[in-house]
């Protein structure tokens, strides 16, 4: 082995750890402000599913990041909607489809309108946006979690989920008309 070698081999060696921590920075759902590519118009808002995390633009070039929680594969929601309806403390009520595809989960839901009234017990937390596209209702929303540890991770129905101090914090600062972005 000639010492170039070595040497050129030893500091790559030495750089690895930095380049795998670089990759590989740790989750954090913690709401902070962050740089964004100023494309983006304030007001907007942006979820990057396989990020797990939501952006609230609020000046050209810098967003609220927000950890979520987002839909199974193949139940994810994309592409642009409108929030059109907010709501406090929220009703619940599971759609057909998610009755259709775990009828034991759902079941005291099947044969009848019951809705659950909103409250801590209440899978949508605190909070709801409701998404909606040329003025219909989609049936996904960004809402509070009664499951905290869904956050980071690809397990609802399709809805993206917040904690709920952070999804009250959102709800604060989005009006209707909000534009969101789900790529």
């Amino acid at each position: 082995m000639r010492r170039r070698t070595f040497l050129a081999g030893t500091a790559a060696a030495t750089m690895l750890p930095q380049v795998l921590s670089a990759r590989t920075a740790a989750f954090d759902p913690t709401p902070q402000e962050v740089r964004i590519k100023s494309r983006y118009q304030p007001g907007e808002l942006l979820i990057l599913p396989r990020s797990h995390y939501l952006y609230y633009v609020i000046t050209p070039g810098r967003a609220m990041r927000y950890g979520v929680g987002v839909g199974k594969a193949g139940l994810e929601f994309t592409g642009t909607a409108t929030i059109s309806v907010k709501k406090e403390w929220p009703t619940w009520r599971p759609t057909d489809e998610m009755i259709e595809r775990e009828p034991q989960t759902y079941e005291r839901f099947i044969g009848n309108t019951e809705a659950q009234p909103g409250g801590p017990d209440n899978p949508l937390g605190a909070r709801a946006l409701y998404l909606f596209q040329g003025g219909k209702d989609t049936y996904f929303r960004i809402h509070g979690t009664t499951q905290p540890n869904s956050i980071g991770r690809s397990v609802s129905n399709g809805c993206i989920r917040m904690m709920n101090e952070h999804v009250i914090d959102l709800y604060q600062r989005v009006p209707i008309g909000t534009k969101v972005t789900v790529l």
